[in-house]
């Protein structure tokens, strides 16, 4: 079977001209006409009526031509899938993060992926959930680790629930309790995980009504855990951050449930590339 000739046949009627076909195809009149000839030749019968107005389908023609076009349309299918395959031979992943999965989910996931597809490349922004969400809008990433929910707008997979912990210096007299009041929290210097919109820790206060006393605010984890092993003072950070932690402080649960929905979001799973729904099939390996 011969592609050309069935596309030949199918853009002749869509078009209602050789000509036109032709130009469509970067054909040259007398080969389309000749490809059509062609077909005829091998079915035994005529598809199509020729005349100086252009042409149009015959009685049998009408009849075939519906499984013409969609054996064109099936094979332009099979080369998108084709070159989608090839094209995870190479490529580049954009990734928009915060520190916490870009710490601790990302270099596994990587190293799983990277088994299967080696020369994928990896691009990681990071940043606080509103520029995340930007970058996403903007199709500065291809996808990225968020706070759910996200924006309305974007397809969203989610993750994981992250819990939310006290961080203290280490012999701080709230370190007896099993679980640490919020409002003990606010009569200590509080080192807030924040950068930009308001995020999870201000809305544990704000649910209860409590004011904490912020005397350094930041978006990076590690400088405020640096701090507090210093005495500087007492926070409020995700659990996820807190593993493996290089510094001397004390963990403790809150006294109210607080938590964080972590997921990854795109603008449009569908048109997203392969490489990118391949990636996504591998964060069960965080």
């Amino acid at each position: 079977m011969n592609i050309s000739k069935y596309m030949a046949f199918v853009a002749a009627v869509e078009y209602g001209s050789f000509t036109k076909a032709g130009d469509m195809l970067s054909y040259s009149q007398s080969a389309v006409s000749k490809m059509i000839n062609d077909l005829e030749d091998e079915w035994k019968i005529s598809i199509l009526e020729r005349s100086k107005s252009g042409v149009k389908l015959t009685s049998d023609g009408l009849k075939i031509f519906p499984y013409a076009k969609s054996v064109c349309e099936e094979y332009e299918k099979l080369q998108m899938q084709i070159d989608e395959l090839n094209g995870l031979q190479s490529g580049l992943i954009r990734i928009g993060t915060f520190s916490s999965v870009a710490t601790h989910w990302l270099p596994n996931i990587i190293k799983e992926f990277q088994k299967d597809y080696p020369n994928i490349d990896y691009e990681l922004l990071l940043g606080d959930y509103t520029e995340i969400e930007n970058w996403i809008s903007e199709g500065r990433v291809d996808c990225g680790f968020l706070r759910l929910p996200t924006r309305s707008e974007f397809d969203a997979l989610y993750l994981e629930s992250d819990r939310l912990l006290a961080v203290l210096p280490e012999n701080h007299e709230l370190s007896r309790n099993k679980n640490v009041p919020v409002s003990a929290l606010c009569k200590e210097p509080f080192m807030l995980l924040e950068k930009g919109a308001k995020a999870e820790v201000s809305e544990i206060f704000e649910n209860n009504d409590l004011t904490p006393s912020v005397h350094f605010t930041t978006w990076d984890d590690y400088a405020i855990m640096s701090m507090i092993e210093s005495g500087l003072g007492v926070s409020i950070l995700p659990e996820l951050i807190l593993k493996r932690v290089p510094y001397n402080i004390i963990i403790k649960e809150l006294d109210v449930p607080a938590h964080r929905d972590i997921g990854i979001a795109m603008k449009d799973r569908k048109t997203a590339s392969l490489a990118v729904n391949k990636f996504i099939e591998y964060l069960k390996f965080r």
